[in-house]
């Protein structure tokens, strides 16, 4: 029987079909609102712990240090500056890309975390740790509601 207890390994048999799964990913209380920022008015958010005094990006919806639930939403600056970053000359299946691709996490002043993404408008041999950095965003009428709504961080 599909539904008997299995005690050895030898009563085990193959599936060889298809097995369905269903799942929907979702942002999160945070992260919907966080995106939704971004999609519709261009700008980035975070909450803030009072009894910490933190703010956190990407936003949370309790403090990491004195688990307190946080409410309490601010905008961030679309300024930040380039804390490290790496420059990739392969995509994620190995192949040589024709322009190289540099990715940087993005701190903001103030700000506990920050962001990952793509850097632009600079050559690899320009990026350095402490530049300063804006974001931009794709045409408001582009924007779907994620990370990819930021087109990349550009030096200022």
């Amino acid at each position: 029987m599909p539904l008997d207890k299995v005690t050895q390994v030898s009563q085990t048999k193959p599936w060889h079909d298809e097995i369905p799964v269903y799942a929907q990913y979702t942002f999160g209380i945070a992260g919907e609102r966080f995106f939704r920022e971004i999609k519709d008015r261009g700008r980035i958010t975070g909450t803030k712990c009072t009894g910490c005094d933190l703010t956190y990006v990407p936003p949370r919806i309790y403090c990491e240090r004195c688990f307190a639930e946080l409410t309490e939403w601010v905008v961030i600056p679309n300024r930040g500056v380039v804390h490290t970053f790496t420059v990739s000359h392969v995509d994620l299946d190995g192949n040589r890309l024709k322009e190289p691709l540099i990715v940087a996490l993005v701190r903001f002043d103030g700000v506990y975390g920050g962001l990952v993404h793509r850097m632009g408008g600079v050559e690899p041999e320009e990026v350095s740790i402490g530049m300063p950095v804006e974001v931009v965003l794709k045409p408001k009428t582009k924007r779907v509601g994620s990370i990819l709504d930021i087109n990349y961080f550009k030096p200022i």
